[in-house]
């Protein structure tokens, strides 16, 4: 299985890992961390291609799986 982590996309930041969850699961549009890559996706793209995601939130600092 193929695992990506994420970034929140458009400026969005996340203080808990409930918030960031959330959003996730409400098909809010993230950012796959690679440098010089800006693609976004979402839970649906994801659930779609049998990805594993986890998901960076605190200013980047952190990680939980989606």
């Amino acid at each position: 299985m193929t695992t990506l982590t994420v970034t929140p996309g458009y400026g969005r930041d996340y203080k808990s890992a409930k918030a960031v969850k959330a959003d996730w699961a409400a098909g809010m549009d993230f950012v796959i961390a690679n440098p010089g890559n800006a693609t976004y996706i979402n839970k649906k793209d994801a659930d779609r291609y049998g990805v594993k995601v986890y998901l960076r939130y605190d200013s980047l600092r952190k990680v939980v799986g989606a």
